[in-house]
């Protein structure tokens, strides 16, 4: 690991050759911008700067260097900022959990918001410092106490183990609120991506607990809900729109339930769910329940695979709610508080986002649905990046701050 700032200085300059040549010859994926996306010129050096981290990651893990998964980690750790003067900012461990609690300076007339934030990244990437201009963010603008949770990673953490650091670190904060100056009836879970997908699954094993008080709110950023059905219609229409592609989101899903991605390919072609239980989450995961006005973008009806037996049994966790969130009873989903969901038009897990919607007010859960029009997956980190700024980012966290200045 001593080598790789180093290694970083020398390497960087030569992204845009590596970007070229790890098409070719590392089987990198071909990527499409649609002309609709927020500010597509930033988002192509963004992406530079990421294929190339991965084709040099690559490199480094042929030549035994070190892995393609570290470097890449490394590489998005992002600088350590400075002092924020509206902000007491300290690193704790919550039952064993490392977090980064966000505390503001100012005077407050009565107990304030707690949001715990579980990062994005797949289960595989994102840390404390990653997500540290977010949290500032969050806590500064909605006056709230953020406690940002940095959960153990795949593949060398296998689920559950992320699922359960993040259980763990909301249980022992609920416990605890009258340290930080919260509002028992003013908690809420907040996570982009993966993230989001933990903060789901933390919000409906919590939501039958009468031990604890009882969310107010949960907060879901472009969420992956579901690893049933890798072919709705956002998957085909975004299949190569950055930063998130197709075949990457099953990646990391087998990644983070396996520790390894194999039989990617039967699961992007559906391969991996028997009849009988496709037929019985159909009523939850269904192109039928996706609005028509998303449907009108290159979106085709596939011919059905056939079921492999012995994938499904590599595989079949997948059907875990903790897991897949999607996939919860209506008895639960019924207990789950108010809900702010963001999703992104040009995104793979749009979809998710907006089945989750559906299932919510199915069942009676009230929702704020934020959708961006210009969007793409991972725009809200983006909304200040590096000296690149996404309008649409900060629109997005902005719609999050006035959700929660509503509560």
């Amino acid at each position: 690991m001593a080598l790789l700032p180093a290694l970083l200085l020398l390497l960087l300059p030569l992204a845009a050759l590596a970007v070229a040549l790890a098409t070719v010859l590392l089987g990198l994926p071909s990527y499409d911008i649609p002309p609709g996306v927020n500010q597509p010129a930033k988002l192509r050096l963004v992406l530079a700067v990421l294929l190339g981290t991965a084709a040099l990651g690559r490199i480094l893990e042929k030549t035994g260097l070190c892995s393609q998964i570290t470097f890449g980690r490394y590489v998005r750790q992002g600088r350590k900022l400075g002092v924020d003067p509206k902000l007491f900012i300290q690193d704790l461990q919550f039952n064993k959990v490392p977090v980064r609690v966000y505390q503001p300076k100012a005077t407050s007339d009565g107990r304030r918001r707690g949001i715990i934030f579980f990062h994005g990244g797949g289960w595989v990437f994102g840390s404390l410092d990653t997500y540290e201009k977010v949290c500032r963010y969050i806590s500064r603008e909605s006056e709230s106490v953020v406690v940002s949770v940095q959960y153990r990673l795949a593949p060398e953490h296998k689920y559950p183990a992320a699922y359960e650091d993040c259980l763990n670190a909301t249980i022992h904060f609920m416990k605890n609120i009258e340290h930080y100056g919260v509002d028992p009836a003013r908690i809420i879970v907040c996570g982009d991506s993966a993230g989001g997908n933990l903060a789901a699954a933390v919000s409906q094993t919590l939501a039958g607990r009468s031990d604890l008080p009882k969310l107010r709110a949960q907060i879901l950023i472009y969420p992956g809900l579901q690893a049933l059905d890798f072919n709705l219609p956002s998957y085909q229409q975004n299949r190569g729109v950055p930063l998130l592609f197709r075949e990457r989101a099953a990646f990391f899903a087998l990644l983070y339930l396996n520790g390894d991605a194999l039989h990617m390919q039967e699961v992007l072609d559906g391969s991996h769910i028997p009849p009988d239980m496709r037929l019985k989450y159909r009523k939850w995961v269904s192109p039928d329940n996706i609005p028509e006005k998303f449907k009108v973008r290159g979106v085709k009806p596939l011919r059905p695979t056939d079921f492999i037996a012995e994938v499904y049994e590599t595989v079949k966790r997948f059907c875990e709610p903790n897991l897949c969130p999607l996939l919860a009873e209506d008895a639960i989903v019924q207990q789950l508080p108010e809900s702010f969901i963001l999703t992104c038009e040009y995104d793979v897990l749009r979809d998710d986002g907006l089945l989750y919607k559906k299932r919510l007010e199915d069942n009676g859960v009230r929702v704020t649905w934020f959708h961006l029009e210009d969007g793409f997956h991972g725009i809200i980190s983006l909304f200040d990046y590096c000296g690149l700024s996404f309008p649409a980012g900060k629109r997005g966290l902005d719609s999050i701050v006035n959700f929660l200045k509503s509560l």
